[in-house]
């Protein structure tokens, strides 16, 4: 019964963090959990291990005295890439992945930008996404320009875990203060310095001065910088610049700068940090400690082969509405294209029983992968036992003589199943990682529990084979903890209903960070359709492989893939024909990133009317892509989607302009039960462009110190041209955002207007002779979706 009630309360705290995926508990004041994985770029060294260590330590400590000894760091994983050189001292990860990662030691965004960030594109005081560490930073190389690393990291742990916001703003470092005195933006304005031009070239430095005042804006002139002194005595605070030596803890109520325009000030409210810490669930739940915490505990983890096994569901509900063959085909899409070269797989099949129909076999060419497929079921019959299924995916892995932890299940189940909640608890101290896929409305809502606490992902698919929910769902599993060059992206992912000899047609664009291993899917629910496919010169392509059985069909180009516009032509050969077409493709060049989208929802759960919040990010590498055409699709638990075009336009819903995070409001429930999110997304010639900006909630970078008067500068940071954006050429991006479950929705449809205008938070005045131009992001009539009606000025 203890060790029932500790999993339930574990698993409230997960449901707690929303669609944030840090596994990051908080026990007795210490924070246990914690990821800091390397990326697999990152060259072998072992003392960038040795670093974090001692970052950690330092931060600990830190952070405990910040905090007024309330909060510490207890237990923290390094995950270490696969390609390093196995040692004694490397286990296995469990439930750890790259996903789950806190801290992230990877190349910088550009070549020297070696800025510590956090990924906070959410409303104060939600989490945010990850903290961004280079190797340079770690190792030591970057202390002058930005400080201790240890102190750092307690810097960018508030941005994360408490979602509060930096006191400096690069973009107004000045601003006039109610006594008409120009002051550096920070906090507290107890931090002294100095305002100067101060600009060094070829080693020397040819400008030392006082700076000026600028005639149109009536602050100080672009170059000028303020300079801090290195011996202060003020406290406060940690997120204006905690290299300070004195500075110890977070700017509170009575040192709090409302003046300063700050990001912090602009998203909390004008709340300083500690009184957004202080109303957060962690500093609720806890009292301040008596004694010192001990020092944080490693463990060292480092990938291997990835170790998987389909469980799938053949009992007698599966011969309803087309649902064995769908998991047919999209589970042969995951065997051919999805799945990693030097992957283990097995298969399992289960009823109101289960038998092990593959045992695992290592993904070396085409040949294993083929022999997979003849495990697939024929036929459904009996009734549904999921922890038998389960159980016999464990003994698959446990026969090739494999540990569990770490092994992932992919279960795909459309039935209900009174006893699945009879093996959450074994399932859980079993180290594995359950994937599931909920297929159609009577889906078993206890697998989802197990989803959740192992780390692994949750999806839902309808019975409505239009929408490709299937096949989207198995090629979302690819592998998380390889390099993003290794991974299968999805081009395209559409399907219609069609009458006899009607077309589907349509474009996908190869780019040229993509086209290498690029593989064509076509479906049917019918009869074989017609298939015509022609490359950017309009050559018709060869003939694809047809499964007459499956009903699908493929075309598999293993080499390079020509870029370009692809287009193809489809006509259906029987009336109420439903096809489908899936594209996807992997990094053309180890050397150059994808671009990538991800996709998620703020929360996993919801009570209607509460809103939810669309997320859609769009990187190459780590730089933002600006200016393409997104799409969400939400399918409710009967296959009605609902579609909403995301923004990035710093409004509504949207934190943070052009930060290459598009997003929007979604709050028109269909019904109760399971929602699942896809995500399109398209770049017209010309019209995308990469982010250049250095990003947003990073470390202040320190100019240098005023010592005995005097200012020792550090190396002037790398710049770019705020304004450029690089243009990027056209691609397409398909991706899953998982499902999440909403409850409370009424039977009936309310004609109340439950939802105001989303707060304008960027309107600006400008004098335009004796006229005063406003302008502002026009919100929507619920939140940001929809028109406003009218506009109100109240004189002040």
């Amino acid at each position: 019964m203890g060790l029932f009630r500790s999993f339930v309360f574990l698993l409230m705290l997960y449901l707690l963090q929303g669609s944030n995926t840090s596994l990051v508990r908080l026990n007795n004041n210490g924070y246990e959990g914690i990821i800091i994985a390397i990326d697999p770029a990152v060259p072998e060294d072992e003392t960038l291990i040795e670093k974090i260590q001692n970052m950690v330590i330092d931060a600990s400590t830190y952070l405990f005295e910040a905090t007024e000894k309330r909060f510490f760091f207890k237990n923290v994983s390094i995950l270490i890439p696969e390609n390093w050189k196995s040692i004694t001292q490397y286990k296995r990860p469990k439930h750890e992945s790259y996903k789950h990662a806190d801290v992230r030691v990877a190349p910088p965004t550009l070549p020297g930008r070696d800025e510590p960030y956090t990924k906070q594109f959410t409303a104060c005081e939600e989490k945010g996404e990850y903290i961004h560490f280079t190797p340079d930073f770690v190792l030591g190389n970057k202390q002058n320009e930005f400080g201790p690393s240890g102190r750092l990291l307690v810097h960018e742990w508030a941005h994360l875990r408490w979602g509060v916001f930096d006191e400096y703003n690069d973009d107004e470092p000045f601003y006039r203060a109610k006594s008409r005195k120009i002051e550096a933006t920070r906090c507290s304005t107890s931090i002294t310095g100095l305002n100067r031009v101060y600009m060094c070239e070829g080693g020397s430095c040819v400008t030392n001065r006082e700076c000026r005042i600028d005639s149109k804006t009536k602050l100080y002139e672009k170059n000028c910088q303020f300079f801090p002194d290195k011996d202060q005595t003020e406290k406060t605070s940690i997120m204006f610049m905690q290299g300070i030596d004195s500075v110890t803890e977070f700017c509170n109520e009575k040192s709090h700068n409302q003046e300063a325009p700050t990001l912090q000030n602009k998203m909390c409210n004008y709340r300083s940090t500690w009184e957004v810490i202080s109303n957060s669930e962690d500093f609720k739940n806890t009292t301040a400690m008596l004694a010192p915490p001990p020092p944080p505990v490693f463990s060292l983890l480092k990938f291997s082969e990835r170790i998987v096994c389909l469980v799938l569901d053949k009992s007698g509900s599966m011969a309803a509405s087309n649902r064995l063959n769908r998991m047919n085909q999209a589970a042969q899409h995951f065997l051919l294209q999805t799945v990693e070269n030097g992957s283990w797989v097995g298969m399992v099949h289960f009823d109101s029983s289960a038998s092990i129909k593959s045992n695992l076999i290592q993904i070396i060419s085409s040949s294993e992968r083929r022999k997979l497929l003849e495990s697939l079921p024929t036929a459904a019959s009996g009734g549904t036992s999921i922890c038998s299924g389960i159980e016999s995916g464990f003994q698959a892995i446990r026969n090739a003589d494999f540990r569990i932890d770490g092994s992932e299940i992919v279960l795909l189940t459309d039935g209900e199943d009174s006893t699945a909640k009879s093996c959450i608890e074994k399932v859980k101290q079993s180290g594995a990682i359950i994937h599931f896929i909920a297929l159609g409305p009577d889906a078993a809502q206890a697998v989802k529990e197990m989803s959740i606490a192992t780390g692994g992902k949750y999806i839902y698919a309808s019975d409505e084979g239009q929408n490709n929910g299937l096949i989207d769902a198995f090629a979302a599993l690819a592998s998380e903890n390889i390099d993003a060059s290794q991974q299968s992206l999805q081009l395209e992912s559409k399907g219609l209903k069609l009458n006899s000899n009607d077309w589907m047609n349509g474009t996908v664009i190869i780019d040229s960070t993509v086209g290498k291993d690029t593989f064509f899917l076509i479906t049917w629910n019918q009869q074989l359709p017609s298939i015509y496919l022609f490359d950017p010169n309009g050559i018709p392509m060869g003939t694809f492989i047809v499964d007459s059985a499956s009903k699908m069909a493929y075309l598999s180009i293993k080499g390079a893939t020509k870029v370009g516009v692809w287009t193809y032509n489809i006509q259906a050969k029987a009336s109420s024909e439903t096809l489908t077409i899936t594209v996807n493709s992997r990094a053309a060049n180890s050397s150059v990133p994808p671009i990538t989208v991800n996709a998620k929802m703020n929360k996993d759960t919801n009570s209607y009317p509460s809103p939810l919040i669309v997320y859609a990010e769009i990187l190459q590498g780590y730089l933002p892509i600006l200016g393409a055409n997104v799409t969400a699709f939400i399918e409710s638990k009967f296959g009605e989607t609902e579609v909403l075009e995301l923004l990035d336009n710093g409004a509504g819903a949207d934190s943070f302009k052009n930060d290459g995070v598009y997003s929007r409001y979604f709050t028109t429930y269909k019904e109760n039960g399971p929602y699942n999110l896809k995500v399109r997304a398209h770049g017209g010639e010309n019209a995308v462009t990469w982010n250049l900006r250095h990003p947003l909630n990073r470390a202040a970078y320190i100019p240098g110190w005023v010592v005995d008067g005097n200012i020792e500068g550090n190396p002037p940071r790398p710049e770019n041209d705020e304004d450029t954006q690089t243009n990027v050429e056209s691609f397409t991006r398909v991706a899953t955002g998982g499902a999440f479950v909403v409850s409370n929705v009424p039977q009936s449809p309310s004609f109340l207007d439950l939802f105001p205008p989303s707060q304008i938070t960027d309107l600006e005045a400008t004098s335009n002779e004796d006229e005063i131009n406003l302008t502002w992001t026009a919100p929507g009539d619920d939140f940001d979706v929809g028109k406003g009606k009218d506009y109100i000025f109240e004189k002040l």
